[in-house]
């Protein structure tokens, strides 16, 4: 599969910036609200985030002695449960581009008592520092719309996944129904911001995140995108009216 090469430019929000600043752009927002990721996660769902994680976790169908990796994992809620799937002859490997939110991580799971099936990795998930068929299971909630190029990105998870293995991508989409987009438009843009101001002094990067969202691909739309980056099939499943979805690959 040959590469396309990225524009110049590209989205950071709803803003056009050289494709080479992303990375750092990111990086600076997440170093921003790290310490109070989790905070505001709960605040801006209500919570209902951990059940949509509870779900993910549940159709990795997960069991002792596999390896997984969990990218853009920040503080550690999919791989504090991966790692408990696993045991103690698994192994649950958590990569972050961030190190700020990688340590925060990592601060958590230790002081939950895990940490013997449990290995850090900062990298960049366009360009894994894996061996080819190395995973059973890959996991990524809420980080594939701050990569960069996504493709790419996509095609390095097929190229570590083991033949039968999964990939279960966790991220905000598009409501399907109009009233439904109206009121969550409502309450992202408007109170959001405000709350992140409120909670973590900084506005600014919630706007990025808002905005973010509505730059994401639709369900139909990642669904061509996995495969692609060569992915043999494909599903997806409408969380909270579409506001959140998930989609299962497979690699066989």
């Amino acid at each position: 599969m040959s590469e396309q090469p990225l524009s110049p430019t590209i989205d950071f929000g709803y803003q056009q910036i050289p494709t080479q600043q992303k990375v750092a752009k990111v990086a600076e927002v997440f170093r921003s609200v790290a310490d109070k990721y989790d905070l505001m996660n709960d605040l801006m769902s209500l919570g209902i985030h951990r059940l949509w994680k509870r779900f993910a976790i549940a159709l990795t169908n997960a069991h002792r002695g596999q390896h997984i990796l969990d990218l853009a994992g920040g503080t550690g809620d999919l791989a504090k449960q991966l790692a408990k799937r696993v045991g103690e002859k698994g192994m649950v490997y958590l990569a972050d581009i961030n190190e700020h939110m990688l340590g925060v991580g990592r601060d958590r799971l230790i002081d939950k008592g895990i940490f013997t099936n449990v290995r850090y990795i900062q990298a960049n998930a366009e360009c894994l520092p894996f061996a080819a068929s190395t995973f059973d299971r890959i996991t990524i909630a809420f980080g594939l719309r701050n990569v960069t190029d996504k493709a790419k990105a996509l095609r390095a998870m097929y190229q570590v996944l083991k033949p039968g293995g999964q990939v279960i991508i966790l991220e905000f989409s598009k409501p399907v129904l109009p009233l439904l987009q109206q009121i969550y438009d409502a309450y992202s843009f408007n109170l959001l911001p405000k709350l992140g101001q409120l909670v973590t002094n900084d506005a600014q990067s919630y706007q990025y995140l808002v905005e973010s969202i509505r730059m994401h691909p639709s369900q139909e739309n990642l669904k061509t995108m996995i495969l692609a980056a060569g992915f043999d099939e494909c599903e997806y499943f409408n969380l909270n009216g579409g506001i959140v979805a998930l989609h299962r690959a497979y690699k066989y």
